[in-house]
């Protein structure tokens, strides 16, 4: 599965287009964030994507979850967000 992390620095067309093509070839995508600020951008990349995708036909849906994240050696609490075609 491909794993995709979104910082709060994320630019949100640019995770967009990212999303876009990985649900296109393989109908799911994971992202991992930590923090309000990359949720933001997420949440933002993931309406963006939504428009690439519906002339496509392709709609989505996000599954979210809490995930265990290593940064620098530290273990910390994230958000896993699955991301799947319909």
């Amino acid at each position: 599965m491909n794993i995709i992390k979104v910082s709060s620095k994320s630019k949100p067309n640019s995770v967009a287009g990212a999303l876009a093509n990985i649900v296109k070839e393989c109908r799911e995508v994971e992202v991992q964030i930590v923090g309000a600020g990359a949720l933001n951008q997420l949440i933002k990349a993931i309406i963006i994507c939504r428009g690439y995708l519906a002339p496509l036909g392709i709609d989505v849906v996000c599954i979210p979850s809490f995930t265990e994240i290593k940064i620098d050696n530290i273990d910390k609490t994230g958000i896993k967000i699955l991301i799947k075609a319909l």
